[in-house]
């Protein structure tokens, strides 16, 4: 299947690892080009080296950051001369319960998990045209709480409507805005949040038993997906929040 990727650019924040570098991986084994961004100047640049330098470039910024947004599409712009659609992934707050979350980790958490990514999205979709795309890397916090994972647990909900009411925005424009709610995928941030646990490998095993497919995704399913959604292959998939969890959620 032709996704239609060919010489499309896409700007993949936190793109130096995990979700938004097999999102990264899957755009440009299809043909697209990337603009990609963390806050590691050394990660971009492992990043950018392991993808080609034709093929992508690479910015340090943090989401939280007022003047990412504008720095992210205008290295698009000038290295590549376009710009398609953004997937806007921003690596996970701190764990805990509520009781445990201080007023500084909340509002930090808000400027990067959820102010900087609606300035994001707000940026995107004022430089992108018909066709454009959107995706925000969500949770399944989205639908159902998480242990331990208060923060993902208050502001992921509040993204997934965000995500719904820009894709009403910009429908008319011909820009589609979906969000994609990752289960447990073997990133290196998992893994960390399975050690809290206790021993990673048998906390995986443990959790594995509440997934129908009875195992972790490995990151480039999660990045297939999103290349999918993102590319002109999804033309009519607009407004959805869509689970990448081999089905652990329980509601339709």
């Amino acid at each position: 299947m032709d996704l239609g990727l060919r010489d499309r650019v896409y700007v993949i924040t936190g793109g130096s690892r995990g979700l938004g570098r097999a999102t990264a991986q899957a755009l440009v084994a299809d043909g697209a080009r990337v603009v990609i961004s963390s806050r590691s100047k050394d990660g971009v640049a492992a990043a950018v080296t392991g993808l080609g330098a034709a093929n992508a470039v690479g910015l340090a910024a943090d989401n939280s950051s007022p003047d990412a947004p504008q720095q992210l599409v205008a290295a698009a712009m000038e290295s590549f001369g376009r710009l398609d659609g953004a997937l806007i992934s921003v690596g996970g707050p701190p764990g805990g319960s509520v009781a445990d979350i201080s007023d500084e980790q909340w509002r930090a958490s808000f400027e990067s998990v959820f102010l900087g990514a609606v300035r994001m999205a707000v940026a995107f979709g004022a430089a992108l045209g018909d066709g454009g795309s959107i995706v925000f890397v969500l949770s399944t916090s989205v639908r159902a709480p998480l242990e331990s994972l208060a923060i993902s647990n208050g502001l992921r909900p509040g993204l997934a409507g965000i995500a719904k009411s820009l894709a009403d925005d910009l429908g008319p424009r011909g820009i589609r805005v979906n969000g994609l709610m990752p289960g447990r995928v073997a990133t290196d941030r998992v893994i960390e949040l399975d050690a809290r646990i206790g021993d990673p490998d048998a906390v995986r095993a443990q959790l594995s038993q509440r997934i129908p497919l009875r195992r972790y995704a490995a990151p480039e399913e999660f990045g297939r997906v999103a290349a999918f959604v993102l590319s002109p292959a999804a033309a009519y998939v607009s407004g959805a929040m869509i689970p990448v969890d081999g089905g652990a959620l329980r509601g339709f």
